[in-house]
């Protein structure tokens, strides 16, 4: 892993969105993996003043996205394709066409073999950016007995409800997620990393340091070829 430690998230943001804006500009056809949560919103802020200043286009791109809500409207304000489109899709000059991203109203089997099967189409990932929660998950893949291979349909931990069910004033915050499984993840190219402040000290501690397990699904990142670490000082502070 390359673990780099910067000042602040505005700083790790331009840094990881100058790794996504270089490889465009160097691939216009590139295939992106995208996350949600706040972690990434600074670099999807650098890549959309990027491309608004005419230093990036996305119209090549083709993207997919880690996760979805389950039993919740694809235009619904919480869902992640709103967030996507609110802070990066309409911002910027891509395809709407070549945004791909899990449903989480489907059948769960079915679309986890069409998201496998659109991602091989596309010649697989290029760049994944991953978030991590505070119990080492990546995407929805929460701990457990075993690391997961293709998207999923998952029962949300307490913990992660507890974190998010901040953003859910109108509704009951979804149960169920359709995401990304671990091996999808790992199959991309090369991966980004962000984590930002103290609570997420002890899970980048075990990601980085701890031994490779689904009891912190993130440890799996130590056996990947290419993945780059941006982490602020409170989230370095246990390394």
């Amino acid at each position: 892993m390359d673990i780099r430690i910067l000042g602040s998230e505005k700083e790790i943001g331009a840094a990881a969105g100058r790794l996504y804006v270089d490889f465009i500009n160097a691939n216009p056809t590139c295939v992106l993996g995208f996350a949600t949560g706040a972690s990434p919103v600074p670099t999807y802020d650098y890549i959309a003043q990027s491309c608004r200043q005419g230093k990036v286009s996305l119209k090549g791109v083709s993207t997919f996205n880690l996760d979805e809500y389950c039993d919740l409207p694809r235009d619904h304000k919480n869902s992640y394709f709103t967030f996507m489109c609110e802070n990066l899709f309409s911002r910027t000059d891509i395809d709407m066409a070549n945004v791909d991203f899990l449903d989480g109203n489907a059948d769960p089997d079915e679309e986890s073999a069409r998201y496998a099967a659109a991602i091989k189409a596309k010649g697989g990932i290029d760049i994944q950016l991953l978030g991590i929660g505070r119990n080492g998950h990546i995407a929805f893949n929460e701990p457990g007995d075993k690391f997961t291979d293709e998207a999923w349909r998952v029962a949300l931990t307490q913990s992660t409800i507890d974190a998010n069910s901040i953003y859910f004033d109108d509704i009951p915050m979804p149960r169920y997620a359709i995401t990304m499984g671990i091996g999808s993840i790992m199959r991309s190219k090369k991966i980004i990393m962000i984590a930002t402040g103290a609570s997420k000290a002890e899970a980048v501690k075990n990601m980085i340091k701890g031994p490779v397990t689904p009891a912190c699904p993130a440890s799996i990142l130590q056996q990947h070829s290419d993945v780059t670490v941006f982490l602020d000082p409170a989230a370095a502070a246990l390394l």
